[in-house]
C-alpha cells in the first residue's frame, strides 16, 4: 500500500509571548496566543491562534459563580466572590468556605474537589507547621464547589453527581459560557478540581469577561463582576496578582487559571485573554504585564505585576520579560 502523500498545511508555529533570560543569556522561550479587544468589543490585537479552543481552566470560574446565581442561590458580597474563587487557602478563606457549608446544612464530606494544601507556598508552611493535613475545604476550587452543592441543595437536584456535565446545575453554567462568549462550547473536560471544563477560544473568553463587567446591574453576571472586583483577596489572596490588579485598578475584572490562561476585562469595555501553549506559570505575569500596557493601562501595578527575576542563588540573575 503507498503512503499518504496528500500535502496538508504544517501547522501555524505560535509567537513567542516571552523569553527567559539567565545572566545575559536567553535559556527558554514560551509561546502562545493573545488576544485585546477594544472599548466597542472589536479585535485590536491578535497574537496566535486566538479563534481555535483551548481549555480556559479557572478563569471559568466567573461563568460557573453566575450559573449558580440563575439556579436560584442568594450568595452576596465575600461568599459570591469565594464561589468565583482560586483561593490561596489563607485562614479567612478556610474560615469562609466552612462557614458556608454550615450555613447550607452541608458538612466538607459532601464535596468531590480533592483534598490539598493551600495554593499560596507561605500559607502551605504556615499550615504544615500547625499540624494540618491535606483538606477538601484547603482546595483553592472549595469556594466554588461549596456554592455549587448550596444551589444543588436549594434546588433538590442531586448532591452526589452535581459535577456531572449532565446535571441541571452544569447545564446551567454551559449556557452561561455559551451565552456570555458568543461560543458554543468545542469540548467538555475535567478540570483539576474534579468539575466539568468547557473549552472555548480566547476571544470568546475576553468577550465572556466583557459580558460580565457590562451586564445590567442586578443580573448574574453583573452581580459576579461586582462581588469579584469588591472582594478580590477572596478571589485569589493578599499575595496575588489578581487582588493586586483589582484592587489597585478600580472596575478591572480579573482571573488567572491552571497552565498559564488569564483574562482582564475593564469597565469600559476593553478586554483581553491569553493562553500559554506550555501551561508556563512563570510567564504569566510578564506577559499580562505587557497585555496591559498595550491596552492602555498606566499603573504602578502593572510593574509590579511584571516583574519576575530570575535567581541564581538567593540572588536576581536574569528576568521573564515580554517579547510582543
Amino acid at each position: 500500500m503507498s503512503a499518504d502523500t496528500t500535502s496538508r498545511p504544517a501547522p501555524a508555529i505560535p509567537p513567542v509571548l516571552a523569553e527567559v533570560v539567565r545572566s545575559g543569556f536567553v535559556e527558554g522561550r514560551h509561546r502562545g496566543s493573545l488576544v485585546l479587544l477594544g472599548a466597542d468589543g472589536a479585535v485590536e490585537l491578535a497574537l496566535g491562534d486566538v479563534t481555535s479552543p483551548v481549555f480556559p481552566r479557572s478563569t471559568n470560574k466567573p461563568m460557573q459563580a453566575a450559573g449558580v446565581l440563575r439556579a436560584g442561590l442568594q450568595l452576596t458580597g465575600e461568599r459570591l466572590a469565594i464561589a468565583a474563587a482560586s483561593h490561596s487557602g489563607e485562614a479567612f478563606h478556610r474560615d469562609l468556605v466552612q462557614k458556608m457549608l454550615t450555613e447550607h446544612g452541608l458538612t466538607a464530606a459532601l464535596l468531590r474537589c480533592p483534598e490539598d494544601l493551600p495554593l499560596d507556598p507561605v500559607e502551605a508552611e504556615t499550615y504544615l507547621a500547625a499540624g494540618a493535613v491535606r483538606d477538601r475545604v484547603a482546595m483553592n476550587c472549595s469556594g466554588k464547589h461549596t456554592a455549587m452543592l448550596a444551589a444543588s441543595a436549594l434546588r433538590d437536584w442531586p448532591l452526589e453527581s452535581y459535577l456531572d456535565p449532565s446535571h441541571p446545575l452544569q447545564q446551567l453554567i454551559r449556557a452561561v459560557v455559551e451565552e456570555t462568549s458568543g461560543e458554543p462550547v468545542a469540548a467538555t473536560g475535567t478540570d483539576g478540581c474534579g468539575a466539568p471544563l468547557l473549552a472555548i477560544s480566547v476571544t470568546g473568553l475576553a468577550r465572556a469577561y466583557r459580558a460580565f463587567v457590562l451586564a445590567a446591574p442586578g443580573t448574574a453576571e453583573r452581580r459576579v463582576a461586582d462581588a469579584m472586583r469588591a472582594h478580590p483577596e477572596y478571589v485569589a489572596g493578599t499575595r496575588r496578582h489578581d487582588t493586586w490588579l483589582m484592587r489597585e485598578l478600580p472596575g478591572a475584572l480579573s482571573k488567572m487559571g491552571a497552565e498559564a490562561v488569564q483574562a482582564v476585562a475593564f469597565p469600559d469595555g476593553r478586554a483581553l485573554a491569553f493562553k500559554i501553549d506550555d501551561g508556563g506559570g512563570r510567564a504569566l505575569r510578564p506577559v499580562l504585564a505587557r497585555a496591559l500596557t498595550l491596552a492602555g493601562v498606566d499603573a504602578p501595578v502593572v510593574s509590579r505585576i511584571g516583574d519576575v527575576p530570575l535567581l541564581g542563588g538567593d540572588e536576581a540573575v536574569g528576568e521573564i520579560r515580554a517579547v510582543f
